[in-house]
């Protein structure tokens, strides 16, 4: 005897949906803080950016390594960040019980979303956490706009921070 099965598509597709869910997840939303990039050549660290009234700040956690191994460019309004992770030289390959830890090169390339003052550009390096702060361009800062109510022109002035 044969069993019948209702179709459901709307069941199929939320099966679908959660799967993909789980499948980005996975793969963007790692717990790792550093993931192996595509092809598996180098590592590419975790980068937060965000933006005040006057300034980008972009964060990255860069662990175990130096200022001085870290290279940084703003081109325009892209912004690349450069570094060599080095592994311990004096542990042979044979005696890792467990290597979990990445290491090699990275380049992290991050297309900033306004247009900013590179050469005025501060950074700091604490902990293994590289801090930059980009101020915008006088053009990406918001401005006031002054209301007449007789018709007679006013000129803008920069927004108060």
């Amino acid at each position: 005897m044969a069993n019948i099965t209702r179709f459901d598509p709307v069941g199929e597709m939320v099966s679908l949906r959660s799967a993909m869910d789980r499948l980005f997840e996975d793969s963007f939303v790692s717990p790792v803080s550093w993931r192996t990039i595509a092809g598996g050549e180098g590592i590419n660290p975790p980068v937060d950016v965000h933006e005040t009234a006057d300034e980008l700040v972009v964060t990255a956690s860069l662990p175990g390594m130096r200022a001085e191994d870290v290279d940084m460019t703003i081109t325009g309004q892209t912004l690349t960040l450069r570094g060599e992770l080095k592994a311990d030289e004096e542990i042979h390959r044979d005696q890792y019980l467990y290597r979990e830890r990445r290491f090699g090169s990275f380049s992290r390339t991050i297309q900033l979303p306004v247009r900013v003052q590179g050469d005025e550009a501060k950074a700091t390096f604490t902990d293994g956490i590289l801090r930059l702060a980009i101020p915008k361009a006088a053009e990406a800062k918001p401005r006031q706009i002054r209301i007449t109510a007789n018709g007679t022109a006013q000129h803008d002035e920069p927004a108060a921070s």
